[in-house]
């Protein structure tokens, strides 16, 4: 394993505990260049989830909490008409920092989702005819309720097929629980997290996933779930943007594992998290139901 990567997740460890198999899904997200959407109840450390990513990665950090009056203005900014300079100035929202956590998601308005999910898809805004680009790295964690909860605007499925990775943190093992709630050596712990990756070394990681070599019998096998996915009623088909998803986070999976090839199941790996979201014909189904429908998926596709 690259000693870098290694080394996020031994450190993320000391301020989310119990979590070493969602932080890397989650750095594997953020590698890959995609975004990351988390469901969960509240309480679980999401924020705490977020934050500690963005520190060891050394980004700018924001967190927007979505409500039903939250207005596309406050993520993007406003222009402000200076009678002095007789021009109009740009006062940028939270949505120029390089590390977004947008709160409870799916408590916005339709309008105000679709404004952040346009940004992510097109990685810059438009403010009054003025084009702006967003910085680079962008990464938007966004979490969202349980679907059973009131008071949330469902993402259309054409929202949720603009995250890369849908994941779940879960309760903590009782090990971990008994800690949280007993003494708080994480907080401490989080307060001194120190970043672990400047800009220089992460365009080099960056590269070097970008060469991760994938075989055409691996592209076929990939081809074969999309196909699966589309002649099965039991299933939402899985678009082109789904299958580009797929191979750029097995690429990254496989380079976390210290490969510079993809394999099988560097596919089945990610696969979950990858298609969850995206495979449910039925948006009331739970975070549980979606994973059981990518299993049967896989069991359906055969591995050369």
């Amino acid at each position: 394993m690259n000693q870098i990567i290694n080394n996020f997740i031994e450190s993320a460890q000391t301020a989310v505990l119990g979590k070493k198999h969602e932080l890397k899904l989650a750095l594997c997200c953020f590698l890959s260049e995609g975004h990351l959407l988390i469901e969960d109840v509240p309480g679980v450390g999401k924020t705490t989830f977020a934050k500690t990513m963005a520190k060891l990665l050394d980004l700018d950090f924001s967190r927007i909490q979505f409500t039903n009056d939250l207005m596309p203005s406050d993520l993007l900014g406003i222009q402000i008409y200076d009678s002095k300079e007789s021009k109009f100035n740009l006062i940028p929202g939270p949505i120029f920092n390089q590390f977004i956590l947008a709160d409870e998601l799916n408590r916005g308005s339709p309008k105000t989702q679709s404004a952040l999910l346009e940004a992510m898809e097109e990685q810059q805004v438009t403010l009054d005819g003025q084009t702006l680009a967003l910085p680079h790295p962008f990464f938007v964690v966004a979490t969202q309720n349980p679907r059973s909860q009131i008071g949330t605007h469902h993402l259309p499925e054409s929202q949720l097929d603009r995250f890369m990775m849908k994941i779940k943190i879960g309760y903590p093992d009782q090990e971990f629980e008994k800690k949280l709630i007993s003494e708080d050596l994480h907080i401490e712990n989080f307060r001194q997290l120190k970043s672990i990756i400047n800009s220089e070394q992460l365009n080099t990681i960056l590269k070097q996933i970008n060469n991760v070599n994938v075989s055409d019998k691996l592209l076929n096998y990939v081809l074969s779930i999309l196909e699966n996915s589309r002649h099965d009623s039991a299933y939402q088909g899985l678009s082109p943007r789904a299958g580009r998803d797929i191979i750029k986070a097995a690429k990254t999976w496989a380079f976390i594992e210290g490969r510079d090839f993809v394999l099988p199941d560097d596919v089945q790996n990610i696969l979950s998290p990858v298609v969850s979201h995206r495979l449910a014909p039925f948006q009331s189904q739970s975070f549980e139901e979606d994973q059981e429908l990518t299993k049967s998926l896989i069991k359906l596709t055969h591995v050369d």
